[in-house]
């Protein structure tokens, strides 16, 4: 007999599902320029649960999806978590076989694909398939879907069972899979979040997106979903759909910020433009600012990890010495630093960050050395390294591959993107770990020219020399591209620079080399 506790949960989707009742006729969701009313978004919900069901799905199941922006990804994983099964949107790793031995690792009950996405579906596996949109009749869940009844279904959610699995970007190797109980994440997406937001959507659900869309229903919102992230489109989207707020991974706002369209979008509707994703420049920041208005929220965490830390718009109006942090950590968060001898920092020192609150993930999926790597009692160790200074603000100097300590100076990515950015030909510049130490680089460099301009590289590294020491600018290799390669999340693609400044130490790379690369 089921006791009163677990009887009485209610999980985020009773709460979606509320919304969606209460805001039946209004628009919720819009969909290629398509409004989705809540009503229509219950149903179909409903609908899926059932066929769901008739497939097996319940209570212990877990449903992985390789899944496009749009209505039906959200209403196959709304149905599966009411069904008290887990869902995971699952990441489109580039390499086949890479993709494969993770979906197998994996092992979902269910493997949903859709028409835009059923070529990442492994050749061979295990998982039972189904399709939308596309597929054979026997395997298409939608029409499958289409004849159930759409009355209510009662959730059976329950605190304690596994309700989602969130995806790494993988940028620092294979991703990880967090995972997290109906009540952990309930909690995760239940932040306050008033009914007139808009939130756009345009980066892929696997990763932080999927929490937005949630947190968005889930305070009543509507959402405007786009296939895939666009500069232009995102700012014309912002005009036309009068987007109050938008997640951009950091290389995404600055591309963004410097589009010529800036100029003649309306953007006054923005609240927030929330950025993750890096530790930027102070000098791009600035520029953001100068560009897009007073709307910028910085954003440090993980999918591990929660949120940590935030500098929100008006700490980057009241202090200019804020914009080269992470803000400050957030209530019932905990972070320490631990030094290379097992210490821990005191306030400023540096030291790898560790983290501890409600949000940190309960572990990995299936990955138990990862998990054991990741996570020390009750502590997610996120592989950053950082500083806390005298006002409780957090610093985030990088990954820890992406940090050294030269000539008795710690020098992350910022330090030295910070003088190329400051070149008046260079628009944006990223710095990683490089892959080729054996030679004596210790960072990988790209930088972008602005339109009609040309960039110098032995000025690049003379500025670098200037302001960092002979050593670190003998320690950088730079190449010259058009747009720095980015991942499916948006962040900077790590292997796609090492290939492309490994084509040549220190040279231009054109758009043809660029294009092989990315």
């Amino acid at each position: 007999m089921e006791t009163f506790e677990k009887a009485a949960f209610r999980s985020y989707v009773d709460v979606v599902l509320d919304q969606l009742d209460a805001h039946a006729d209004r628009a919720v969701l819009r969909y290629l320029d398509e409004d989705v009313t809540g009503g229509a978004l219950r149903a179909s919900i409903y609908r899926y649960a059932r066929a769901l069901a008739s497939l097996g799905i319940s209570r212990g199941a877990f449903v992985a999806m390789f899944a496009p922006n749009c209505p039906d990804a959200l209403a196959i994983r709304y149905a599966t978590n009411l069904l008290g099964a887990a869902t995971m949107f699952l990441p489109a790793i580039e390499s086949a076989e890479q993709r494969a031995a993770f979906v197998t690792r994996m092992q979902p009950t269910l493997l949903v694909a859709f028409a835009e996405t059923k070529h990442l579906v492994p050749e061979r596996g295990s998982a039972r398939l189904a399709y939308v949109g596309t597929g054979p009749a026997r395997l298409r869940l939608d029409t499958r879907a289409r004849v159930q009844h759409d009355l209510p279904v009662q959730s059976r959610a329950r605190r304690d069972d596994l309700a989602v699995v969130v995806s790494s970007g993988g940028s620092t190797g294979a991703p990880k899979a967090s995972r997290r109980s109906f009540a952990a994440y309930s909690t995760m997406v239940s932040a306050p979040s008033p009914e007139d937001r808009r939130q756009l959507i345009n980066g892929a659900l696997a990763y932080l997106s999927q929490v937005l869309v949630d947190t968005t229903l889930v305070g009543g919102g509507t959402v405007v979903l786009k296939p895939s992230y666009d500069p232009a489109d995102t700012l014309a989207t912002i005009e036309a759909e009068r987007i109050t707020d938008v997640l951009l991974v950091e290389p995404q706002l600055f591309e963004t910020m410097d589009h010529p369209d800036v100029d003649r979008r309306n953007l006054s509707s923005l609240r927030t433009i929330a950025h993750i994703g890096g530790s930027a420049p102070a000098i791009l920041r600035r520029r953001a600012v100068a560009r897009l208005g007073p709307v910028l929220t910085h954003m440090y965490g993980a999918s591990e990890a929660g949120l940590v830390s935030m500098l929100t718009p008006s700490d980057y109006l009241a202090d200019p010495r804020l914009l080269d942090g992470a803000g400050r950590i957030r209530p019932g968060v905990d972070v320490r630093l631990r030094r290379a001898d097992g210490s821990f920092a005191r306030e400023g020192q540096h030291g790898a960050i560790e983290v501890r609150s409600r949000a940190v993930a309960q572990g990995y999926h299936r990955q138990p050395i990862e998990a054991a790597q990741k996570f020390r009692d009750g502590w997610c160790l996120t592989g950053d390294i950082g500083f806390i200074d005298e006002n409780v603000h957090l610093h985030v100097l990088g990954r820890a591959a992406d940090v050294a300590e030269i000539d008795g100076v710690v020098i992350g990515p910022a330090r030295i993107e910070t003088p190329l950015c400051a070149l008046p030909d260079v628009r944006y510049a990223r710095a990683v770990a490089s892959a080729d130490v054996a030679r004596g680089f210790l960072w990988d460099v790209v930088v972008v020219p602005w339109a009609g301009r040309r960039i110098d590289i032995g000025r690049c590294l003379r500025a670098l020399e200037s302001a960092c020491g002979e050593r670190v600018a003998e320690a950088v290799r730079v190449a010259v591209v058009q747009r720095v390669p980015l991942t499916e999340q948006g962040k900077a693609n790590r292997a796609a620079i090492g290939r492309v400044c490994g084509d040549g130490v220190n040279r231009r790379v054109g758009k043809e080399d660029f294009a092989c690369s990315a």
